[in-house]
């Protein structure tokens, strides 16, 4: 059972709409105070006037100080969800790589550097990775994102296995289409691959707290995904054979 959020100091960065608007909507509810960040200050400021947060507006990879200091010196629960949905191939610009590592990975990766000495001082803390089953499967004709997810993964994976006994809890969130711009925004391969079994934000927020109460690591708001994760593990040429499938279908619409 996770422990009660009444007056818990949470951070929800990329938190201006989508996924991270609901988290922080569900940890107020639940009478945490909530630090909501977004690059939009204008978004930020109102998520959080709604939900009776503080709006930290900046980039997700070194507002940790200010979000510490707005919560008066203690964070409890850091939600790193911004992110980066960058399509293209191997022939991405490397800009675009950069960048894609830069926010889905070593965002995380400060994030962590930054709250780690206070959480294993106290014995506690509470890390929520915003991944995508792309991190766990992959992504068509978006090779920065899912290379990065796969990071995003491996790093949650990884300070779980070296924290846990320390009272660090990390969740690592693998949901699959979400009702988001980002939805939007991944084109006709979003609309293949994942509009068709698309949720709510909601539906996430609802999935993690589900996961916290349960001490699970890996919380997929989509259940079929635990399916085609066993599967790309069990048998790996027949998984990807069927992914090129898709691949070749999504080609197919784009002549």
């Amino acid at each position: 059972m996770v422990e009660t959020l009444q007056d818990k100091g949470v951070v929800v960065t990329g938190a201006g709409g989508g996924i991270g608007a609901a988290l922080a909507r569900r940890f107020a509810a639940e009478g945490a105070r909530v630090v909501v960040n977004d690059l939009d200050g204008a978004k930020a400021k109102a998520v959080a006037d709604e939900v009776g947060g503080i709006a930290v507006p900046g980039d997700a990879s070194t507002i940790v100080p200010q979000a510490t200091d707005a919560l008066g010196g203690t964070v409890d629960v850091y939600c790193a969800n911004a992110g980066l949905a960058s399509g293209g191939t191997e022939a991405a610009p490397e800009d675009v790589w950069a960048a894609a590592w830069d926010v889905n990975v070593m965002a995380h990766v400060r994030a962590a550097h930054a709250l780690l000495p206070d959480w294993l001082e106290r014995g506690g803390g509470r890390f929520v990775s915003t991944v995508s089953a792309a991190g766990l499967l992959t992504m068509i004709g978006a090779a920065p994102y899912s290379v990065t997810k796969h990071g995003a993964y491996a790093f949650a994976e990884w300070l779980s296995l070296t924290y846990r006994h320390r009272g660090v809890k990390v969740h690592a969130m693998c949901p699959q289409g979400v009702r988001t711009d980002m939805l939007t925004a991944s084109g006709s391969a979003g609309d293949l691959v994942l509009a068709p079994t698309a949720i709510e934000p909601d539906d996430v927020a609802d999935a993690l707290f589900t996961g916290m109460a349960q001490d699970r690591f890996l919380i997929l708001p989509h259940p079929e995904v635990d399916a085609y994760y066993q599967a790309r593990a069990a048998t790996p040429d027949k998984w990807l054979t069927g992914m090129n499938h898709i691949q070749q279908k999504w080609e197919a619409t784009q002549r």
